[in-house]
């Protein structure tokens, strides 16, 4: 019955969307000559569509060159200024093309929607000024942005700590990290934050501060294996990032092969996340369907929204042994009536050397029957094949992962969910 009730809210959403969709039609076709002047312009090239003007408060001009000269194109559907308000996210689709190269599907991200981005220039001015308006380039040289300036050796960790996820709670080493790889500056390769220039140095802090996404793709690139979105570039406040394929949603109804190999790689992605060589943990603290991403080809599953990812220095953690350090921590279950709802201590995450945060993220919000999101229930492994419901195992698994009953259940119903999800899709290793 709840899956019939699930099924039918999820066809609700659709026909909603498909009368938003015609009344949009119907506007476009009163405004015909303002939608043939959209379709013409190549705002990709244009200084203000990339709000360039606010440089050094963006994420960076690596890829300045490509857009003003042309070389990206939004795709037909982005070009309309009139559905800007159905793209809440501010993420694009586009063609990117090198001479001799052809052309390739990228995405565009802005980090943030109007009202958002907006925030960012309110807050830099209030630090600057107490006052909401001002002129932007001259208060950020009034601000903590400005303060760490060229004489200063090292990105520490007193200054930049709880400033987003990502350095909720920086160890030196992760900082360095960050530093020597960031992607918007011609001279990578160096931990010394005084090597960049100001301009550089101070795109870098108001993206660690603002929306680190950008930062976590760099330093942790899908070229080394990390299961995130390749970054390729920034020109103002739009950043790119290669296209990965549909989101994870689009999969929720796929045969029941492709969903077994699709959450055998979800798990394997929580475990990578959280027990690697580097000793970072990656905790994941928003976990939902379009979060995720499938490659039309190779069907691999890459993380393609990493703004609230927090990094814990497990090397550090073992070394200074706060309170309770080696003691296995267990996430507790959030049964609420929201999407997507996941319940963490960042504190406990930053203090933990053993922590199951990653796999309850997983199971509860992705595959077991607690997963929500868009009027569906039952999550990617709904409606299993007979003999696998009859025999039970995946069901208890999953509840286990989610719901332990046990104490440390979820670590060991991680660790077989994995083994029998690889199993049962001919995904041994």
């Amino acid at each position: 019955m709840l899956r019939l009730v699930s099924l039918k809210l999820g066809r609700l959403y659709r026909y909603v969307k498909l009368a938003v969709l015609g009344s949009l039609a119907a506007a476009l076709v009163l405004n015909t000559h303002s939608l043939l002047a959209s379709l013409q312009r190549n705002e990709l090239s244009e200084r203000r569509f990339l709000q360039l003007n606010k440089c050094p408060a963006c994420w960076g001009t690596s890829w300045c060159r490509k857009f003003l000269n042309g070389q990206l194109r939004l795709e037909s559907w982005g070009r309309l200024r009139l559905l800007d308000f159905l793209n809440v996210k501010n993420v694009y689709f586009a063609r990117y093309g090198e001479p001799r190269e052809g052309s390739r599907r990228v995405v565009l991200k802005r980090l943030g929607s109007a009202q958002e981005l907006a925030d960012i220039d309110t807050k830099i001015c209030r630090r600057a000024t107490g006052r909401g308006r001002c002129d932007l380039l001259q208060a950020l040289h009034a601000t903590e942005f400005a303060s760490i300036n060229g004489d200063v050796r090292l990105l520490t960790p007193d200054v930049v700590e709880g400033w987003s996820d990502l350095v909720h709670c920086p160890s030196q080493r992760l900082l360095d990290r960050l530093v020597r790889r960031y992607a918007e500056t011609k001279d990578s390769g160096s931990f010394l934050l005084r090597n960049l220039k100001d301009s550089e140095r101070m795109q870098l802090l108001i993206t660690l501060a603002f929306n680190p996404e950008p930062l976590v793709l760099q330093s942790f690139p899908s070229d080394e294996g990390w299961p995130f979105a390749k970054y390729l570039g920034a020109c103002g406040r739009m950043v790119a990032v290669n296209y990965v394929g549909e989101e994870l949603w689009s999969y929720f109804n796929a045969p029941w092969e492709k969903r077994v190999d699709l959450a055998w790689q979800l798990m394997e992605i929580a475990e990578q996340l959280t027990n690697n060589d580097f000793e970072f943990a990656l905790y994941l603290l928003d976990v939902s369907f379009d979060n995720f991403a499938v490659g039309p080809r190779d069907g691999k599953v890459i993380i393609v929204d990493a703004e609230n990812v927090l990094v814990a220095d497990k090397r550090l953690i073992k070394q200074n042994k706060p309170e309770n350090w080696d003691v296995w921590y267990e996430s507790k279950f959030d049964d609420c009536d929201k999407e997507a709802c996941l319940s963490f201590s960042k504190e406990i995450l930053c203090a933990r050397a053993t922590v199951d945060h990653n796999y309850y993220a997983i199971c509860q919000n992705l595959l077991s029957r607690h997963a929500t999101w868009r009027g569906t229930s039952g999550g990617l492994l709904h409606d299993p094949p007979a003999e696998i419901a009859k025999d039970g195992r995946l069901e208890a698994l999953l509840d286990e992962c989610a719901n332990p009953k046990k104490r440390y259940g979820r670590f060991q119903a991680a660790k077989e969910l994995r083994e029998y999800l690889a199993q049962i899709s001919n995904n041994v290793r």
